[in-house]
C-alpha cells in the first residue's frame, strides 16, 4: 500500500481558509433566503392589503373599537349575563358533542390508517405510500371548505360540522399515531403471527396496548383543537355556538351583552377542557414512565 505523505495533508492554514469560506457561503445562503422571506412577506403583504375593503392603516387604529362597545354594553347590563348564559348553554352542549363525536370517529379512522401506513404493521406493505397520500389530503383540506360543501349539499346543523371535522381528525391524528407506531415494539406481533393470529388481533393484542396511553394523549390534545373548530364552524351555519355567536353579533347594538355571554361560556369552556385534558394527559405520561422503569 503507497503511504500517504506528511506534504499531502492539509495543513491548519488550510482548514481555517475552507472553514472561513463554508462559514462565508453558508451567511451568504442565509442572507438570501432572510432576503427572499422578506421580500415575499412585503409583498403578500402589500397585496392582502390593496385587496381588503379597507386598508390596514387607515383601520388598525380602530381594533380596540369592537371590544370595547361590547364590554360597555355588557357592563350596562350586567344583571342579564346569568339568563344569557342560560340560555345559549343548550347550544355550547351541542358544540362540545360536535367535537366529541368528531374525535371518537376520528381516532378511530386514524388509528386504523395509521396501522395501514407503518411499517411491519401495515397488512399490504405495497399500499403503504397510497395510505399516507390519503392522510396527506385529509390533513391538507381545511375544515371549514369541508363544512361549506356539505351544507350546501346536506343543508345547515351539526352534521356537516361533525363530518368535515372528523375528517380533518382522521388526517390529523394518523399522521401522529402512525409517529408513535414507529416506536412500538414489533415482538409482540411477531408473537401472535407465530401462532396464526390474523390482523386485526395482532393489531389490537400486540400494538394497541403498548400505544393506547399515547394514542388518548393525542385524541384529548385533538378535542381541544375541536371544541374551537366547531365553534368556528358555526359562523358558516353548522350550528352550535358559533352560529348563536354569529347572530348575536350580526343584530349588532343591543345584542353586545348576549355576545359576551357567549364569549364567557366559550372561555370558560376551552379553558376547562384545557386544563381537565392536560391533568389527564400528564398522568397518562408520567404514569408510563413509572410503569417502564418498575
Amino acid at each position: 500500500m503507497s503511504e500517504i505523505s506528511p506534504h499531502s495533508r492539509p495543513g491548519p492554514a488550510h482548514v481555517r481558509d475552507d472553514y472561513i469560506a463554508l462559514t462565508r457561503r453558508k451567511r451568504l445562503y442565509s442572507g438570501m433566503l432572510l432576503a427572499i422571506f422578506v421580500a415575499l412577506m412585503a409583498s403578500g403583504f402589500m397585496v392582502a392589503d390593496d385587496r381588503n375593503a379597507g386598508g390596514f392603516w387607515d383601520g388598525w387604529t380602530r381594533v380596540l373599537d369592537f371590544p370595547r362597545v361590547v364590554l360597555a354594553e355588557a357592563s350596562e347590563k350586567v344583571a342579564e349575563l346569568p339568563g344569557h348564559i342560560v340560555t345559549f348553554f343548550p347550544a355550547l352542549i351541542e358544540t362540545i358533542n360536535i367535537a366529541a363525536v368528531s374525535t371518537l370517529v376520528g381516532a378511530l379512522g386514524g388509528m386504523v390508517l395509521s396501522m395501514l401506513a407503518t411499517r411491519g404493521m401495515a397488512r399490504w406493505p405495497a399500499l403503504i405510500p397510497l395510505f399516507r397520500r390519503i392522510m396527506d389530503v385529509m390533513r391538507a383540506i381545511p375544515e371549514i371548505v369541508i363544512a361549506l360543501v356539505l351544507i350546501f349539499v346536506l343543508g345547515g346543523g351539526p352534521v356537516p360540522a361533525m363530518i368535515a371535522i372528523a375528517f380533518h381528525t382522521v388526517g390529523a391524528l394518523g399522521k401522529l399515531f402512525s409517529e408513535v407506531n414507529e416506536n412500538a415494539s414489533l415482538k409482540p406481533v411477531e408473537g401472535l403471527a407465530s401462532v396464526g393470529a390474523t390482523w386485526t388481533q395482532k393489531m389490537l393484542l400486540g400494538v394497541v396496548p403498548q400505544v393506547a396511553p399515547n394514542y388518548f394523549s393525542y385524541a384529548l390534545l385533538r378535542f381541544e383543537i375541536n371544541i374551537r373548530a366547531s365553534a368556528i364552524l358555526g359562523f358558516v351555519g353548522a350550528g352550535g355556538i358559533g352560529y348563536e355567536l354569529k347572530n348575536a353579533m350580526s343584530w349588532g347594538q343591543g345584542k353586545y351583552d348576549e355576545s359576551a355571554a357567549i364569549f364567557l361560556l366559550l372561555f370558560a369552556t376551552i379553558v376547562t377542557v384545557d386544563q381537565m385534558s392536560s391533568v389527564v394527559r400528564d398522568r397518562l405520561t408520567h404514569g408510563r414512565k413509572s410503569e417502564m422503569l418498575a
